[in-house]
């Protein structure tokens, strides 16, 4: 299944998935939303910047997914510490993450700079930052 996965642009989040600094991705929130139980090893990741720019500019495969149950204050921490060398999170995305109830990490390969894909997202409600979208194809605007 195809994702259009928006990243962290004041993290420079892209590019340093890019460089190679770190190869994982989280989403998380005190209740389950997406991507929970909705992205799978194999799925292909369009990233785009959250900067309102509407272009994927990368992909990557996913290599592996952990999602957690429900967590204390302490154990998201924790889980965050764990995963913390794969994710390299600048101390503003700790913050943001800290304490959510519900974490998923996201582990990635095959990162790679595609020619930018302007995406279509007028189908999509809820502006999130995750968009399962199936096949890129559907998205795309020509």
């Amino acid at each position: 299944m195809d994702q259009v996965v928006y990243v962290d642009k004041k993290a420079n989040e892209m590019q340093r998935l890019l460089d190679g600094e770190k190869n994982m991705l989280i989403r998380g929130a005190n209740g389950r939303k997406l991507p929970y139980n909705r992205v799978h090893a194999g799925d292909c990741l369009y990233l785009i910047n959250n900067n309102a720019e509407g272009e994927a500019k990368a992909k990557a495969i996913v290599k592996r997914v952990v999602q957690s149950e429900k967590m204390t204050e302490e154990e998201s921490r924790q889980m965050l510490a764990a995963y913390q060398s794969g994710l390299q999170l600048t101390p503003a995305q700790k913050k943001r993450w800290d304490g959510k109830k519900y974490l998923i990490i996201i582990a990635l390969d095959q990162i790679q700079a595609i020619d930018p894909i302007k995406i279509d997202k007028s189908n999509y409600s809820n502006m999130d930052d995750w968009l399962q979208v199936e096949d890129i194809n559907t998205v795309i605007i020509k």
